[in-house]
């Protein structure tokens, strides 16, 4: 007999003996479910943001703060420069002229749904090309603001999680009160976070005066952006920090992605030691119980290498059943799930849903596989070292 008709056989005869198993089989099948399922969980709140923010970045689109600006937060632009910037070449225009958006930004207060207690929440001033600069604001109830108006529209995410805000009804901010007249989409990007009104009427509002802090441009093509770029770059009358919008929001995802992953990791890592000891029991309570069957089977002639994949076999079928499990709980727990969190560049709140990508599920099953050869190879390695004829006797 072969190597490769050894191995099918002690292998199918080492998976058909599992139902004699099947309490400490489901133990570390569960054991690898559930990290496997808090690996997930956590890596789709990575994924939820970033999709957020990636769903936002149009490659047609520039954003334009001060030079030296991180964020809108401390960027300040003079309307004298807004115009210079909308006049820059690359910029497409429509009927009403070139296709850019002033902005201000600034932080209010309202309680989420949740917890009622406050959070920030950004409160953005467009210019009246906002809705063909972005081109994927959609109403989904109400009407635009209407400008000149203390009137605003909120995003589905920001209606979602924060309380007060439905169609018809008003909210308090300073010493101004404000109409919600709408509730609008875009595309699932950040804007859903938001509420928006007219830059005109929150300039006097916010004591900003006559000056913006950003310029959202919808360009020519994705193609036009260094030529616009340059424009900008090389007029001295400017002192301005240009970014594709793709770019603009993954520089503000890394670090919130990049920390949760790491905690997720981190957890996972913990959770899969204690499933791996857990997997290495089992297996080797499988090995100990079929000593007499293993010792056989190398007393007719079978080598040691079938039977340490058999050995190994069996415990990556048993964390692959563990990976399927919970990444399956994963997706159908999580996957879309409605969340906000802090974006740490703008100190407010960013609306989002978990992600539970075909990325993940792969990488989940994969990391599952992994855990079930470490925690099969010792007993497969102690399987293979078992004495023949002491076996044999011994059991």
């Amino acid at each position: 007999m072969n190597w490769l008709s050894q191995i099918f056989a002690i292998v199918s005869f080492s998976l058909r003996s599992i139902p004699q198993r099947l309490g400490s089989s489901i133990t570390a099948a569960i054991g690898i479910a559930g990290v496997v399922l808090v690996l997930t969980g956590v890596l789709a709140i990575a994924e939820g943001i970033k999709k957020t923010l990636t769903a936002t970045g149009a490659p047609d689109i520039a954003v334009v703060l001060r030079s030296g600006s991180d964020s809108e937060m401390n960027s300040g632009l003079s309307r004298e420069e807004t115009r210079l910037i909308a006049d820059s070449q690359g910029i497409a225009r429509n009927d009403h002229g070139p296709l850019a958006s002033a902005e201000l930004f600034v932080i209010v207060d309202l309680n989420k749904r949740s917890t009622d207690t406050p959070a920030n929440v950004p409160l953005r001033g467009v210019g009246a090309a906002s809705f063909d600069v972005r081109g994927n604001i959609e109403m989904v109830e109400g009407r635009r603001f209407e400008s000149g108006k203390n009137e605003v529209i909120v995003g589905a995410g920001a209606a979602r999680a924060f309380g007060g805000t439905e169609v018809g009804k008003s909210i308090k901010i300073g010493q101004n009160t404000w109409q919600i007249v709408g509730i609008f989409t875009a595309g699932g990007g950040i804007a859903e976070s938001e509420i928006w009104t007219d830059a005109a009427v929150l300039q006097p509002a916010y004591n900003r005066g006559d000056t913006f802090q950003s310029v959202y441009a919808k360009l020519n093509s994705s193609g036009s952006f260094n030529q616009f770029k340059d424009a900008l770059t090389t007029n001295p009358q400017l002192n301005t920090l240009v970014k594709p919008l793709s770019e603009f929001y993954a520089d503000q995802s890394t670090q919130v992605t990049e920390f949760i992953t790491t905690i997720g990791v981190f957890i996972s890592v913990l959770m899969a030691c204690g499933a791996l000891f857990g997997a290495l029991n089992t297996m080797y309570g499988a090995v100990s119980s079929r000593t007499r069957e293993i010792s056989t089977l190398r007393a007719l002639g079978f080598g040691t290498l079938p039977v340490i994949i058999s050995v190994l076999a069996e415990s990556v079928v048993l964390a692959l059943i563990g990976g399927v499990i919970g990444a399956g709980v994963a997706w159908f727990a999580f996957d879309g799930f409605q969340a906000s969190t802090l974006n740490w560049a703008t100190f407010s709140q960013i609306t989002f849903a978990f992600a539970v990508t075909p990325k993940l599920l792969v990488q989940a099953i994969v990391w599952s596989a992994v855990l079930g050869l470490l925690g099969g190879l010792f007993p497969a390695i102690r399987a293979a070292r078992l004495p023949i004829a002491t076996a044999l006797r011994d059991s």
